[in-house]
């Protein structure tokens, strides 16, 4: 049986105003569930987004982080979830072939970016983004991506209690927290004793 690990207050309260913060017109996700041979644009909605109806420009515009109009690599790397830490394994020449794939298949005039145009006419032809097999694309937050895939799934009720809190997810979650916390009170009390040694560049210390 997993032991609960107290959870500091501040971890409480910061992961109240992130649950807040994230839900549509005051109510929570809804786990989503779509058919088992579903392109993986639509997996990656319904577990990512928690959301069934859309179309090309919804989802361009959705992954368009910079709101540049364009898909450039950094794009198309962090929608399917490739600067996140879950595919830290995954080498670059792996991720690099997925960003090439990509472009190769929406990039009409062959500039190294995917406009909106290109991608709704690729999208009219039938072309759907790959299933490269690596993952469905994190790239939310800690606190988003700790939401919409456990806390919503096992702890959405009204009534969840502490001694709920007691999954390894959970535990794991707050420890980064505690953590967290942790290097903050560190950093402030070297901030109140005067120098912060860290912050001088070593050629200038005195061993």
């Amino acid at each position: 049986m997993s032991r609960l690990l107290p959870i500091p207050l501040s971890a409480l309260l910061l992961l109240s105003c992130a649950l807040n913060a994230s839900a549509h017109g005051g109510a929570q996700h809804e786990q989503v569930v779509v058919a088992p041979d579903a392109d993986w644009a639509t997996r990656h909605m319904a577990e990512e987004h928690h959301i069934t109806a859309f179309d090309a420009g919804v989802f361009f515009s959705l992954h368009d982080y910079d709101s540049t109009g364009v898909w450039a690599s950094e794009d198309i790397r962090r929608t399917y979830g490739l600067t996140d830490e879950s595919t830290s394994h995954i080498s670059e020449t792996k991720k690099n072939a997925v960003v090439q794939t990509v472009l190769d298949m929406f990039d009409i005039n062959k500039d190294g970016v995917i406009s909106a145009e290109e991608f709704h006419r690729k999208d009219a032809e039938g072309v759907k983004l790959p299933d490269f097999g690596m993952g469905p694309g994190h790239h939310g937050d800690d606190e988003y991506e700790y939401e919409i895939h456990h806390w919503e799934k096992y702890h959405s009720g009204d009534d969840v209690k502490e001694e709920d809190l007691n999954h390894p997810e959970d535990i794991e979650h707050f420890k980064k927290h505690e953590e967290m916390e942790r290097r903050q009170e560190e950093w402030e009390r070297l901030e109140r004793s005067g120098v912060v040694v860290g912050n001088i560049p070593a050629k200038f210390r005195v061993n």
